[in-house]
């Protein structure tokens, strides 16, 4: 239990640092680790980085007053956040649209005043908790998962099978405070994910 609490103060961390900060538990740093495990090729996740920046950039650059955030999973860009108007969202999204290597983007910016610091902290604690939730559970590869929270709604992203995706959503749904879970997955089939994931050398 105790080392549980660890991990999870330290996801509660990593979840407020820039998403280029690798994870550390128990002295290890699991940047490098993570990465080399990741489903996605290592091109595509250098993409997601370059993708990431490029649009917090343009949004920001288009739109001062709003609070926005960006991430990219396998080149499928979230925007989240808050914006003052309608038109503010859809233009947005527009300008997002057009980065390069953007294959597709889920708007999910709001219409509403920015989000205050204690509940993006909330939000951070969430995510941590949905994280946590991923690493206790024997059946999935809690780093095939991606975890955003905004305002309380959980966005999962990811390379996964449908049975993935079924069990990391019924997860993320008993975390305590989440109030709605969205899926934001590319879905693949099983004999798909045999041949991403690494091949198991013989003893």
């Amino acid at each position: 239990m105790k080392y549980r609490l660890s991990v999870l103060a330290v996801l509660t961390a990593t979840v407020l640092l820039p998403a280029c900060a690798p994870l550390v538990i128990g002295g290890a740093a699991l940047g490098g680790a993570m990465f080399a495990a990741d489903r996605r090729t290592s091109g595509a996740q250098v993409e997601d980085q370059a993708i990431e920046y490029k649009a917090v950039a343009r949004m920001k650059e288009l739109n001062s007053l709003g609070n926005v955030s960006a991430t990219s999973f396998n080149r499928l860009l979230l925007i989240t956040g808050q914006v003052p108007t309608e038109a503010d969202r859809l233009a947005l999204g527009e300008a997002v649209a057009k980065l390069e290597n953007v294959r597709s983007v889920v708007n999910e910016l709001a219409v509403v005043g920015n989000t205050t610091f204690s509940a993006s902290s909330n939000d951070a604690v969430i995510s941590a908790k949905v994280i946590g939730a991923f690493i206790d559970a024997r059946d999935l590869q809690s780093n095939a998962f991606k975890v955003v929270t905004e305002r309380g709604v959980v966005y999962l992203m990811g390379i996964v099978t449908e049975r993935e995706a079924g069990r990391a959503t019924d997860l993320a749904r008993s975390v305590a405070g989440v109030q709605k879970v969205v899926r934001v997955f590319e879905v693949i089939s099983e004999e798909e994910l045999a041949r991403l994931l690494p091949k198991q050398t013989p003893k």
